[in-house]
């Protein structure tokens, strides 16, 4: 692991720590990666880890097909999506999965519609290139399941149906959403659940 590599995972077990912080990654839920782009290799969180105790040594290695190179612990069952996801957007470096309430009500809701679409928002802006609150969002969902190799087949549908898209949700599960380097991926999360809790809300308010 060299030098930048190593500063993108302290701060990954950072974003880890601030997301189990807010509640966003309950009982050793969810899942953080980065991408070393010089190899293809993936570092990401081992399954059954409480993220807000998150160091590097908990970080297994994987190649670009997601086959452990080096660490301990056991990968999670979702390190196939990472595969497929920064295949998918080669340009990213860092992925974020958490399991919200927000997101797992608003991805229960819109499944049968396929996706969540967010315009009018001026928080929109943080989403990276996006330059307006007229932008509309639309976020591919896909239904949940228990068949990985299914949903990673999935989720590379999603990706090349929406190239725009800066997270992809899961019903009743969670949301991906990633970035250039930790810090975007950060941001991107940070925005995502804020409008998801907006949408949540006003969807709410619209039926009383």
């Amino acid at each position: 692991m060299n030098v930048r590599v190593a500063e993108q995972v302290d701060a990954l077990c950072q974003l880890a720590h601030w997301a189990a912080a807010r509640g966003w990654v309950p009982a050793t839920s969810g899942n953080f990666s980065v991408r070393d782009p010089a190899n293809g290799h993936i570092y990401i969180s081992c399954s059954g880890l409480d993220k807000g105790r998150m160091t590097p040594a908990d970080l297994l290695e994987l190649d670009a097909q997601g086959r452990v190179i080096s660490g301990l612990g056991k990968p999670s069952a979702e390190s196939g999506l990472h595969v497929v996801a920064y295949r998918m957007r080669p340009k990213m470096r860092a992925i974020a999965h958490v399991h919200t309430i927000w997101n797992t009500l608003l991805s229960a809701r819109s499944v049968d519609a396929g996706h969540v679409e967010i315009a009018g928002y001026e928080l929109l802006k943080a989403l990276s290139g996006v330059d307006s609150h007229a932008h509309a969002e639309r976020v591919p969902v896909i239904a949940n399941s228990q068949d990985y190799s299914m949903l990673a087949r999935e989720l590379e549908e999603a990706l090349e149906r929406n190239p725009e898209t800066h997270g992809v949700l899961l019903s009743a599960h969670g949301l991906y959403t990633w970035g250039t380097s930790v810090a975007e991926a950060r941001r991107h999360l940070e925005a995502l659940e804020f409008l998801f809790e907006v949408e949540c809300r006003r969807m709410q308010g619209s039926r009383e």
